[in-house]
Formats: C-alpha cells, sequence, structure tokens
C-alpha cells in the first residue's frame, strides 16, 4: 500500500464563516503561516485559497462564480513554499477560467484543482446563515483546454469528482489522450448542492471500486459527524485524504481546532495507529506523478 498522502485547505470562510480559528481573516502572512505549521505536522500538499471574491448575484451568462486576487495568490504561495517543502495545489475551482489560466501561466502551481462536473454548491452548514452558492457549468470543452493548458505549463490537474460523472469526464479526457495517468482524483462527499454525494464509506467505496486503472484517489468529506469516521475507512482502503478547516473544522464534533496543524496531527496519528506511514512531499509527488518542484 501507498503511504498516505495528506492535503490541507485552511480557509473555512464559505464553509464556516463561524470558524473563530479560520486564519483567512487575519489576512494572507498569516494564512501561509498556518500552512507552513500544517506541513510540518505531516501533510504534503497545500490546497490553497488565494484571495478572492464571489459574484453577489448569478450573472448575465448564468454562472455565479469567485473572482481572484492574482498577485495575492503568489504572496501566499511564496509564504509558504520559501519555508518548507509542500506540493501547492491551487484551489477555488469555481474562479473564472481566464483568471485561472493567468494564474497557471504566470505563477505554475504544481496542481490545480479543476472540478470535472457541474459547479452546483450550497454551503449552507451554519444553521440561520444565509448561504454562498456557486453555479458554473465546466463544460467537456472547458475541461479539454484546461487539459491542453496545463501539459503545456508543466502543472496536474487535480481532478475533482463531486459525483461519479466527474470520473467518467476524467476517464474521456484520458481516452483522448489530453491527460495522462496517474490521474489525482478527489470525491467530494456531503458537499451540498446539486452535485451532492453523501459523506459515508459506502459512498466512497463504491467511487472507489469504480475508478480505473491509473486512477490515484484523495477523499474530502464535508460533514462534521461522518468526517473522521470516512477519512479513517479511505486509509485502511489505501486512499488518501484531505482535512483542513474548509472541509471539518471540529477536532470533533462541537469543538473547534485551534489550527489546521491539529488535525493534520490528528489524522496522522490516526493513519499511524492503522500501521500505515505518511508520506513527504517528496514521496508524495511521485503518488501524485508529478515532476521536480516547480519554482516561477
Amino acid at each position: 500500500m501507498q503511504k498516505l498522502v495528506v492535503t490541507v485547505t485552511c480557509d473555512s470562510t464559505m464553509s464556516y464563516p463561524s470558524n473563530p480559528h479560520n486564519p483567512t481573516p487575519r489576512g494572507v502572512d498569516a494564512v501561509a503561516e498556518e500552512y507552513v505549521r500544517a506541513i510540518d505536522a505531516g501533510a504534503s500538499i497545500c490546497h490553497l485559497h488565494g484571495p478572492y471574491s464571489v459574484d453577489a448575484q448569478i450573472q448575465a451568462d448564468g454562472t455565479k462564480l469567485s473572482d481572484l486576487d492574482i498577485p495575492g495568490w503568489r504572496r501566499l504561495r511564496d509564504g509558504i513554499t520559501s519555508k518548507c517543502d509542500a506540493i501547492i495545489q491551487y484551489g477555488i475551482a469555481n474562479g473564472r477560467f481566464p483568471q485561472r489560466k493567468q494564474l497557471m501561466a504566470e505563477q505554475k502551481p504544481d496542481m490545480i484543482s479543476t472540478c470535472f462536473n457541474a459547479h452546483d454548491e450550497c454551503f449552507d452548514y451554519e444553521p440561520g446563515r444565509e448561504p454562498v452558492e456557486l453555479y458554473g457549468l465546466h463544460s467537456r470543452d472547458e475541461l479539454m483546454e484546461y487539459c491542453e493548458v496545463t501539459r503545456a505549463l508543466g502543472v496536474k490537474i487535480e481532478v475533482e469528482a463531486f459525483h461519479y460523472g466527474g470520473v467518467w469526464n476524467a476517464m474521456r479526457m484520458v481516452e483522448k489522450g489530453l491527460m495522462q495517468t496517474p490521474v489525482w482524483v478527489t470525491f467530494f462527499l456531503g458537499w451540498k448542492g446539486g452535485c451532492w454525494t453523501p459523506p459515508t464509506t459506502k459512498a466512497m467505496v463504491y467511487m472507489a471500486d469504480h475508478c480505473p486503472e491509473g486512477f490515484v484517489w484523495n477523499t474530502s468529506v464535508m460533514d462534521p459527524q461522518q468526517h473522521w469516521k470516512v477519512l479513517s475507512a479511505a486509509i485502511m482502503l489505501g486512499g488518501h485524504v484531505r482535512v483542513g478547516m474548509e472541509d471539518n473544522p471540529f477536532i470533533e464534533p462541537g469543538t473547534y481546532a485551534r489550527t489546521n496543524a491539529e488535525l493534520v496531527e490528528k489524522i496522522v496519528r490516526i493513519s499511524r495507529d492503522l500501521g500505515r506511514e505518511v508520506a513527504s512531499a517528496d514521496e508524495a509527488r511521485r503518488i501524485c506523478g508529478l515532476g521536480e518542484r516547480v519554482t516561477a
């Protein structure tokens, strides 16, 4: 069994805005320090949300997406890589495609998260709050262009699959010769909206069992009650895991973690208790199918 690759995602602004320990309101430098501590605790992939804003309403083209502060993303990336060795994965898959292409061309992250199904998210995780809602299509024409751009720039796609159709779209890109294996795919379980998949071990096993050869799977669980249970099952089944305040800011249900590093430490402890060692950044690069560390 491969060593465990741990991804950490530190920003809970959209998902859990009441989280008192969310580092994002303290600024980019504070978020970078949070990632560095999480890498020191055992994570190897940093799923980044650089500065962004969300459309206030649905736009004329039917989308409701994010606007990215591109210089702020570089500052966050550099604040991490200047202090530790980590795989940099640019998130905010709901960012507009032209801005994301600019990010890749100018900053060349190791990976970029790309939603391989329609974006239909409802960040309704705190009762009584008006949820952030996001909409976008991500047609196969767009996905093909993502594959072409990333291949030209040497950036690897993280396939975000909120349901199995996302895996099918990735299989389609591989069949067309537009994406190379190993494909790094993340199952998003319990993420509310029209692409919701239940946050259960059974749902995760269904998706894992139907991944073709050459797909390496990772799991994100947006449900505090099920989060640690499903991730523990993923570890035992040979998958990889994502933790952090975006997905689940609770070290146990009802108790906020003070830092993202605490969440990483917990999953590292669970993995080692189950007899599975955790991958370093270099080992994770080999597992993900990345080349040498990219600098820009």
